[in-house]
């Protein structure tokens, strides 16, 4: 089973789950400081004080990117790193770590793909309304402005947001993400202005001379129960409506205007019944709009709902009234999340049909399971697996017509892995978090063979 010759394959990481460092050289305060330290917020009270200590290792840790052949590292900058206020004035020592790990990527012969946020607000600029707050979109294309500044001689590609979703309506809907918000006006809000601080930044970039740009959603198959294991299934009316819904909130909210300019009539409802929809100016679509050449995919799970009448809409889910969210019938990963590889391939070439003017990348596809170290080894057969069968529907993706350039495992290092601390590991490489060793599991040397034949 072969893939592509130019197929990129690679690994994928973010900033503050694993640089720690969170008050070396000039770095300012982020959303995440500030949730973490929130007693309640995190499990068992962890923080990203130390993470893998990164930013110290990071050339161990390319290294280890080297050894396993990786073509591709995807990471984000910190943007408290490079403007501790969120604004103003540059720090120069935040950027200079930037420099050194994007020049030991290239002497690794690995390409730095470039995640600009990764949701680490600076908590200044939350205390000032955060992305809920205009402001903060055009504060976020001077950013990416000065990082590409820098960078832009060395970097060809970039990506401007990670799951504007996520950051939205976990950090602002129900609260469970940082700043810890709970109000779905600010929400809709705050998902409007990602966008806006996207496609500026996307103009930003783009006159600078970047050579690619990604724009990354958290997508999912949104299918009922019945579908999960019979894509033929044929659902009722009220069910298929449920579908369409879900799919518009959780999907097309982003990529419509990004692709399109316009925003499904489901996303305008949502708003107009939490606040209104007066944050959305004239002018913004036609600045979202800005082109494009990539959309990440991030793959876990399916998105499983089916009618629920009189329901009240999810806190997360604000325009969901009436929908019940519902769990798959499959196994499950440490996370809770159902295994559904198939959904991954149902997924992309959906996404290839609907917007068939850029090309899609996988930009995260992984699973957390309880790893254990036995005489200097990790055997993840169970990842193995699940990374096996995910591959197999990515290939069966293209062979279906899908436009896929690559795949990025989530992730390359245990990490801490958001309000869940580090009792979850997703790594392909354990991290002894009290002495910091790394332990490639069995899981990356297949990886390594994987890569080394392209294909399966």
């Amino acid at each position: 089973m072969i893939f592509p010759e130019d197929f990129v394959w690679g690994a994928a990481t973010a900033s503050y789950q694993i640089e720690g460092a969170v008050k070396e050289d000039g770095r300012g305060q982020s959303i995440w400081d500030t949730f973490s330290h929130t007693p309640g917020n995190v499990a068992d009270g962890d923080t990203g004080d130390v993470a893998c200590d990164h930013y110290h290792r990071y050339r161990d840790d390319v290294g280890l990117m080297r050894e396993l052949g990786l073509a591709a590292y995807r990471f984000s900058v910190a943007w408290p790193r490079i403007q501790p206020d969120g604004e103003g004035s540059i720090n120069p020592r935040g950027l200079a770590f930037y420099d050194r790990l994007v020049d030991e990527l290239l002497t690794a012969e690995i390409s730095p793909y470039v995640t600009l946020y990764h949701w680490d607000l600076p908590q200044a600029l939350e205390e000032r309304g955060g992305w809920a707050h205009r402001d903060t979109a055009y504060r976020f294309a001077d950013y990416a402005q000065a990082v590409h500044d820098r960078l832009g001689d060395r970097v060809a590609d970039w990506t401007t947001l990670n799951e504007p979703w996520v950051s939205a309506f976990l950090g602002y809907g129900n609260g469970v993400h940082a700043p810890g918000r709970r109000d779905p006006g600010d929400a809709l809000r705050s998902a409007h202005h990602l966008l806006l601080g996207h496609g500026l930044a996307a103009r930003a970039l783009r006159s600078g001379g970047a050579g690619s740009i990604m724009f990354v959603v958290n997508s999912a198959p949104v299918l009922t129960p019945a579908q999960v294991n019979d894509p033929s299934a044929v659902p009722s009316e009220a069910d298929a409506a449920a579908v369409h819904r879900i799919h518009a909130l959780l999907t097309r909210q982003f990529l419509d205007p990004v692709v399109y300019g316009t925003y499904p009539e489901e996303v305008l409802a949502a708003a107009a019944r939490n606040g209104g929809t007066g944050h959305i100016q004239d002018g913004d679509l036609a600045l979202i709009n800005a082109p494009i050449d990539l959309v990440g995919v991030n793959y876990y799970n399916p998105c499983v709902v089916e009618a629920g009448p009189g329901l009240p809409a999810d806190a997360a889910w604000p325009g969901s009234e009436d929908v019940r969210f519902a769990t798959a019938d499959a196994p499950t990963t440490a996370m809770g999340w159902p295994i559904v590889p198939d959904g991954l391939s149902r997924l992309l070439v959906r996404l290839s049909k609907d917007y068939p003017q850029v090309g899609l990348m996988v930009t995260e596809n992984g699973a957390a399971f309880d790893d254990v170290v036995e005489n200097g080894r990790v055997h993840d057969d169970d990842r193995v697996a699940y990374l096996d069968g995910h591959l197999r529907e990515v290939h069966r993706a293209i062979e279906a017509g899908a436009d896929l350039r690559g795949y990025l495992v989530w992730s390359l290092l245990d990490n801490f892995e958001w309000a869940e601390g580090y009792r979850r590991r997703f790594g392909i490489v354990h991290v002894d978090y009290a002495t910091q060793s790394r332990t490639p599991k069995d899981s990356a040397l297949w990886y390594r063979d994987v890569i080394g034949r392209n294909g399966l």
